[in-house]
């Protein structure tokens, strides 16, 4: 588990016995984003964001004690980038979970959660929000919002425990036939995306199975797993990353990894534009 994470996370790890960790958040990811990121207008605990004065789509990405540290900013830098307005959500935050939280947002954003964190306790750690409720998202989603969710968000899109999001379920890679990895430490994973070989910052992220119409495999696996996919769900969309596509350079460069982070900006482009059917930022 991260250096940093409070001592009830710890406590919860410690006791909640479930499937598997995710997330992946090297050292000296936070501070940084969360400077560039700005402070918009305080909502009321419930409220929806404040609209953005140039107009931007607005996503909302959740910071909280379910997410590692260094996750959320490095989704916020990778939807910046592709053209949004982005807000953190999120029990420290400017917008708060309640029953308008989500009002106005083009999407919502399940970042990574901390290193050997259960997914069970990031779940848990989710619901001690005052705010927060499953069905929000849920609802949110049915009636025509869209869910990214990375690594542990790609977990809790999933059944059991998670929002039910998808038209199947994900499972730990790592644990899964034919895996390349087969640890819960940091690597880069070996996937076709859209058919053309990639190499992805991944720590423990899951897999996807999914059935019925409407989902498209982006990515998978060398063993034919899905590694990202699109899903509706109601009126709404899903897209769910196993690996990360918005890992920084400084990700790769902490666990000494080949840096692979403007081909992972490029592809997590693609799934964001491909989940709302808007064009990428050229």
């Amino acid at each position: 588990m991260r250096a940093g994470r409070g001592a009830a996370a710890l406590a919860l790890a410690a006791v909640v016995l479930a499937a598997s960790a995710c997330g992946a958040a090297p050292s000296g990811g936070g501070p940084d984003g969360a400077a560039r990121a700005g402070r918009a207008p305080r909502a009321d605990a419930g409220g929806g964001a404040a609209p953005d004065p140039q107009g931007r789509p607005l996503a909302l990405v959740y910071r909280g004690p379910a997410a590692c540290e260094g996750c959320p900013e490095a989704a916020h830098d990778l939807l910046e980038h592709d053209g949004f307005a982005v807000r953190y959500i999120g029990p420290e935050e400017e917008v708060r979970f309640g029953p308008d939280a989500l009002s106005g947002a083009a999407l919502y954003v399940q970042p990574g959660g901390t290193n050997g964190q259960e997914v069970s306790t990031a779940w848990h750690l989710l619901q001690q929000d005052p705010g927060f409720s499953p069905e929000l998202v849920r609802a949110y989603v049915r009636g025509g919002g869209h869910y990214l969710g990375l690594c542990m968000g790609g977990y809790l899109a999933g059944h059991d425990p998670g929002y039910g999001l998808l038209p199947g379920d994900s499972g730990q890679y790592i644990s899964s036939g034919g895996a390349t990895v087969t640890d819960e430490q940091d690597h880069l994973v070996d996937v076709s995306w859209r058919g053309q070989p990639q190499r992805m910052y991944f720590q423990d992220g899951p897999y996807f199975d999914l059935e019925g119409p409407g989902a498209q495999v982006l990515a998978r696996y060398t063993n034919d797993r899905a590694a990202a996919a699109i899903a509706p769900y109601g009126s709404g969309r899903v897209a769910v990353s196993g690996p990360h596509p918005e890992a920084p350079a400084e990700w790769y460069r902490d666990y000494g990894l080949s840096d692979e982070s403007p081909a992972g900006l490029a592809l997590g482009g693609d799934l964001v534009h491909t989940l709302l059917g808007t064009a990428p930022k050229s």
